[in-house]
């Protein structure tokens, strides 16, 4: 990954679009390969404002018959970068590996819209699958919600803003890698983990942070910061960590806030792994290890 990001400008001399392509470019490899699909479409979903496209994978389920369990899938990239493309190998394993439906939300990137507009957007898509999933096959009492990185933020920040709404019914579990819960990283755990040797910088967290809050008081925002929510009555979650990860702290100390909280949670440390892991599944046995382990506890959730 760094050789390749070596071969173009740092992104502090591009414009967002010219960084976004760069991007696209050097994580194409890992996007390729892994498991064919029994259909694969894409359409637009949600109301009004919080209309978004999504994409559809849908697995070979066998002979089971009836309405699928679901996973609303958003990807990582701080909010600002990445896309359904470079995370579709990712989408396409758990679909595979859990038996679900996975729905990729293509929310709008930062800092063009900034918080809540992602938020938003992934909430009307959960409330569309809910009233309407039926419509794509969909088992609205079967649904979850997950993403790696800034999109494990949004996963979390939906159920949120879905339980204080009085709508917990609607997701029954939260499937989150490496996620972003805390605007603050410890001078610690910049230090250890979070210099250039590593794939996501203190540096880049503080960037990122930026484009997507409208203002610094925004990080005080439970809903963009939710390692500042009541974490009571949120569905059961996995959280798959990082070892070698500017975001391990956090992640470690989100964990025990839920289990304080009452909340179900099953986190898993992956000795060895730096932010992204999951991406590697061609060539990294724990990458491996860490899905097929989240796929068979979103199945347990949803089954």
């Amino acid at each position: 990954m760094k050789a390749g990001f070596a071969q173009h400008p740092p992104f502090s001399e591009l414009t967002f679009e010219e960084a976004r392509a760069v991007a696209e470019a050097v994580r194409l490899q890992w996007r390729q390969g892994g498991p064919l699909m029994a259909s694969t479409e894409e359409r637009r979903i949600g109301t009004g404002p919080r209309e978004v496209r999504v994409r559809i994978h849908r697995p070979d389920r066998g002979q089971t018959a009836g309405l699928a369990p679901a996973l609303v899938y958003l990807h990582g990239g701080g909010w600002t970068l990445f896309s359904l493309d470079t995370h579709d190998r990712v989408m396409r394993e758990y679909a595979h590996r859990a038996g679900v439906t996975v729905v990729g939300v293509d929310y709008a990137l930062s800092p063009e819209a900034k918080f809540p507009k992602a938020l938003e957007q992934t909430i009307g898509v959960v409330e569309w699958l809910y009233s309407r999933g039926a419509e794509l096959g969909i088992d609205r009492a079967r649904l979850a919600a997950g993403g790696d990185s800034a999109g494990g933020n949004l996963a979390v920040a939906t159920a949120l803003r879905l339980r204080d709404g009085g709508k917990s019914a609607m997701l029954r579990a939260l499937l989150l890698s490496y996620a972003v819960v805390d605007s603050e990283c410890s001078s610690a755990a910049v230090e250890r983990y979070g210099g250039d040797a590593f794939m996501l910088t203190g540096e880049e967290m503080r960037d990122f942070w930026a484009n997507y809050l409208a203002s610094a008081d925004q990080a005080r925002d439970p809903y963009a910061c939710p390692a500042r929510a009541d974490l009571h009555g949120l569905p059961p979650i996995f959280l798959g960590i990082t070892e070698c990860d500017v975001l391990a702290e956090q992640n470690l100390a989100f964990a025990d806030a839920l289990r304080a909280a009452g909340v179900e949670t099953r986190a898993v440390v992956y000795p060895g792994t730096t932010h992204s892991f999951l991406e590697a599944v061609s060539i990294a046995r724990v990458a491996e290890r860490a899905l097929q382990e989240g796929s068979a506890w979103l199945r347990s959730k949803l089954s």
